[in-house]
């Protein structure tokens, strides 16, 4: 029987006839394809990314809608695919949520030797007058500020929200015996928890560090960059008891593109260094590199008894 010939006499009777909700149609073929071939896109102009950033961008290109439905069935799901079936490489998407610990350890002496040479590092920061670290509040996000971080030698604190007491004073005991100036540049949310955060990180250190000059200062998510960005948001979580003071929509870390990331990451840190002094570093580096290599080849002729 058709319901819009059904007479409704009672509210009882208009829930039995009234028509379900229709459900949304699946989307076809061709649509997926263009949906994967933007999340390809994506990807190949800006990797490594996390999935929620490739999301964000997602939505900033009209690819998908902007709720967790989205973001958990579409772009979760397809990126999954595509690594799975090789269309990605796997190293294009960040994930530090799960590591392994273990000792670092060498085949022989002349295999210890060998990778020294191949990772030594000098430090950049041994003879300036500061202490310059990036603190991030998402681990996911890691693997896209390492490369900056570890171009230029300096320390990347990630505090996964709010970072317990015990890794705040390891922080703060670290800026005591150092004894220098020290120049903090956080990343983290613009939503009611994101900023208290950053507001403990900062208090925290400078009570339990209170001999050390420290400038803290929180390059991302900004109110400027919301609106000159136009960033893509979302509803601030009721639920957050820091929310009632809280004014508008919510913008994630996670919605500024990787390469902006990394450019306010190096931008902060080279205010703090001299070129000059960098380029000879370097080459001092390279040079020092070499007489490791030196060391592990003669190392390797003497310990198979031939000439060195």
């Amino acid at each position: 029987m058709n319901a819009a010939a059904v007479p409704v006499t009672s509210k009882s009777a208009l829930a039995t006839y009234a028509p379900r909700p229709i459900k949304r149609e699946r989307r076809t073929q061709s649509e997926m394809n263009v949906i994967i071939d933007g999340l390809y896109a994506i990807l190949e102009e800006a990797h490594p990314m996390s999935v929620r950033q490739v999301f964000y961008q997602a939505t900033t290109h009209g690819l998908v809608g902007k709720t967790e439905a989205e973001y958990k069935g579409t772009v979760i799901r397809l990126l999954s695919k595509l690594r799975r079936y090789k269309l990605i490489p796997f190293d294009w998407i960040t994930d530090n949520t799960r590591w392994m610990r273990k000792p670092t350890t060498h085949d022989s002496m002349e295999a210890a030797l060998a990778e020294t040479a191949r990772f030594y590092r000098r430090s950049l920061w041994a003879d300036t007058d500061v202490t310059v670290e990036v603190w991030l509040e998402k681990d996911a996000l890691s693997g896209v500020l390492y490369d900056v971080t570890a171009t230029y030698d300096v320390p990347l604190m990630v505090t996964r929200g709010y970072p317990s007491l015990s890794f705040l004073q390891s922080a703060a005991e670290a800026f005591e015996v150092d004894g220098r100036e020290v120049y903090i540049y956080y990343f983290g949310d613009w939503d009611p928890s994101g900023l208290d955060i950053s507001r403990v990180v900062e208090r925290d250190l400078r009570e339990l560090a209170p001999n050390v000059n420290i400038t803290f200062e929180r390059v991302a998510v900004t109110e400027v960059q919301i609106k000159r960005w136009n960033l893509p948001t979302r509803p601030t979580k009721k639920t957050d008891t820091r929310a009632k003071t809280f004014k508008g929509d919510s913008v994630e870390v996670d919605a500024i593109p990787s390469e902006d990331l990394r450019l306010l990451a190096s931008m902060c840190i080279e205010e703090h260094i001299d070129r000059r002094q960098l380029e000879e570093l370097r080459n001092i580096e390279v040079q020092e590199r070499e007489t490791l290599s030196h060391f592990a080849q003669t190392f390797r002729r003497s310990a198979g008894g031939g000439a060195a």
